[in-house]
């Protein structure tokens, strides 16, 4: 009986430790794959980020291209209207061509 109890006990120790040594393999196993998966992870937010800072350039980068593009416009409209050949101004009481005699000022006034 004490044999067999000793066999017995010393059975389930090893039991017990085979137990053990599996859950800490386990806990190993997720420990590795936790630090891959993170690993992984932060790759990915730094590919992001760098992507959208990629993106927010191109933007800044349209942006002053349309700038520049519409300040250059601007100038050309500004010279070409400085260069325009402005209308006469006809002479007293005869704006483009016609009379203003009392009748129009009595329309103005109104």
């Amino acid at each position: 009986e004490r044999r067999e109890r000793e066999r017995k006990l010393s059975k389930e120790m090893a039991e017990k430790a085979t137990r053990e040594l599996e859950k800490m393999q386990l806990q190993e196993k997720a420990k590795v794959k936790y630090k891959e998966w993170l690993k992984k992870k932060r790759a990915e937010e730094s590919e992001k980020k760098k992507k959208e800072k990629e993106k927010e350039k191109e933007r800044e980068a349209e942006l002053q291209e349309k700038k520049e593009r519409s300040e250059k416009i601007f100038q050309e409209w500004l010279h070409n209207a400085r260069n325009k050949a402005r209308p006469v101004l006809n002479g007293y009481g005869y704006p483009h061509g016609k009379s203003t005699g009392l009748y129009f000022y009595r329309h103005i006034q109104c």
